[in-house]
């Protein structure tokens, strides 16, 4: 049976893009979106809802992420879910991210400047 692990966001960075690099010297970058969702309750009274979707940036895409991006740029990221584990005073936790594939930036320019789109060859990276 075929399956799909794929998300699609637009929101809002929560604070500057940080990148660091593994022990194998693979750059990694790593940034907070939130992503809204307004509506109006049956009173009529307008609502808003803020999801915070931890996103990893590897690569090229990663530097790129790291250069551009800033606290509160607009962006769309498609990627993949990956969920890892880690210790914690002997319990183990587990937290949920989104491996980006895709990012296109969406905060608007001047005319001239053409809408920036970049794209990560998808492969094996490390957590």
């Amino acid at each position: 049976m075929p399956t799909l692990n794929r998300v699609q966001l637009i929101g809002r960075l929560g604070k500057d893009p940080e990148s660091k690099f593994t022990p194998t010297g693979k750059k990694v970058c790593h940034f907070s979106l939130a992503v809204s969702q307004r509506w109006k309750d049956k009173n009529g009274t307008s609502q808003e809802s803020t999801e915070w979707v931890n996103i990893e940036a590897w690569g090229r895409l990663g530097e790129v992420c790291q250069e551009y991006l800033k606290k509160g740029s607009l962006a769309f990221v498609e990627g993949r879910i990956k969920t890892d584990k880690y210790e914690d005073k002997g319990e183990t936790k587990y937290f949920t991210k989104v491996v980006a594939q895709t990012l296109q930036f969406l905060d608007k320019k001047p005319a001239e400047e053409p809408l920036l789109a970049v794209e990560e060859d998808p492969g094996d990276y490390e957590a």
